[in-house]
């Protein structure tokens, strides 16, 4: 598998594109990718991690996974196991408004993952949730097949793939 694409500066696009949408400034960076981008697939789900783990296990095909948690802090969506589903499976980063864990693990995994904090607790599998719908947190309205660009600056939001000059 070759190296995946430099993802261009968020800054940079910002300046490019201003009419991009950016998030408010509230993930932490989780994964061993700082900087990442690719077409959104959505997820609308609370304290249950199934559509997550169906998703992954899907070609991620350089795509990101966005996931509205609800923003809970009661338990983690996302943690080593199915970071390697996601790198498994080609995707490029996961950004989830809540909380991960096996964040050591997560570091060393080749995937952009943002989120709100960490949690030990694992989430339930009991199926529930919405896929690709649209999804509004953290100030921003994101949709199915938007692009999604991330790193240690913050999160951007185009309708568009962007690119700079």
């Amino acid at each position: 598998m070759s190296a995946p694409a430099a993802s261009p500066a968020t800054a940079d696009l910002s300046d490019a594109a201003p009419q991009a949408q950016i998030a408010e400034p509230v993930f932490r960076d989780f994964g061993g990718r700082a900087a990442f981008s690719g077409q959104v697939v959505t997820l609308r789900v609370f304290e249950d991690h199934s559509l997550l783990r169906a998703a992954l296990e899907t070609p991620g095909g350089g795509r990101v996974l966005v996931v509205d948690g609800g923003a809970s802090l009661n338990c983690a969506l996302l943690g080593g196991n199915m970071a390697d589903l996601a790198v498994r499976n080609g995707w490029a980063g996961v950004v989830i408004n809540g909380c991960v864990r096996d964040t050591a693990e997560l570091r060393g995994k080749e995937l952009g993952v943002k989120a709100l904090s960490a949690h030990p607790r694992r989430s339930a599998e009991q199926g529930e949730g919405e896929q690709q719908v649209s999804v509004m947190f953290a100030g921003v309205r994101i949709e199915p097949d938007d692009w999604v660009y991330a790193d240690a600056d913050g999160l951007l939001v185009s309708r568009e793939a962007l690119h700079l000059p």
